[in-house]
């Protein structure tokens, strides 16, 4: 999953990556308002950290910017001001939930995999598609109840492929998912394709009723057979 952390205090959000990259989430920093708006503007998110006192502007209106375009980014609000009128603000205009600072990291990844279950995942912790299961929380893939080995980004693929079944998928689309900020440091899309072969392999190998097809000069598409 790919989060954007929105927080003019850089100590604070490097310790919130750090944590959150152990979870195994693709994590992308913002610590101004300008940065925050172009990185919601250009790109999506599975969930957003906003704090709302931001250098530049007000996290408020980054969250009106996303209902005006209609994002549907998770959007927990991460602030020091614990007023009850600032909370029913932000979660009015479609915040997800209101963490106060301080708080427990181990808090904030419950509140993160909460949001996420309940809008990505039907508040589920399973996907499952035809024999195939993928298990979020403790990053497996599983064929007929049989688990079948795969790295951390050919979970990130599949996941992804999964949560957008029989929609077309853009080879930028799914770099920027799983590769986040990293994918400015790529010449081409040599990596995806390479991990994209092996997840076939493994699906076909282990009898997967399902299929990851090429969309000629697009991208994918995840169907069952």
């Amino acid at each position: 999953m790919k989060i954007l952390v929105v927080e003019d205090e850089k100590e604070l959000a490097d310790v919130i990556v750090q944590s959150l990259e152990k979870e195994q989430f693709v994590l992308e920093t913002a610590h101004n308002f300008n940065d925050a708006l172009d990185k919601i503007i250009d790109y999506e998110y599975d969930c957003i950290l906003l704090d709302i006192m931001l250098p530049g502007g007000n996290g408020i209106d980054l969250l009106k910017e996303l209902k005006n375009q209609n994002k549907t980014s998770n959007v927990i609000i991460i602030s020091a001001n614990n007023s009850l009128d600032e909370k029913l603000k932000g979660l009015d205009l479609g915040a997800d939930d209101y963490l106060t600072k301080p708080f427990h990291i181990a808090e904030l990844n419950a509140r993160i995999r909460s949001v996420l279950r309940r809008k990505s995942f039907n508040g589920e912790n399973f996907i499952e598609l035809a024999n195939v299961k993928l298990d979020i929380n403790n990053h497996a893939i599983l064929v007929d109840k049989n688990e079948i080995p795969v790295n951390r980004k050919e979970f990130d693929i599949l996941t992804y492929f999964m949560s957008n079944t029989n929609r077309m998928v853009s080879k930028n689309a799914l770099a920027e998912h799983v590769w986040g900020d990293n994918i400015d440091q790529a010449d081409d899309f040599d990596f995806i394709y390479s991990q994209i072969k092996n997840i076939r392999k493994k699906l076909k190998d282990n009898n997967a009723q399902i299929e990851i097809q090429s969309v000629y000069g697009i991208g994918y598409r995840l169907t069952e057979l």
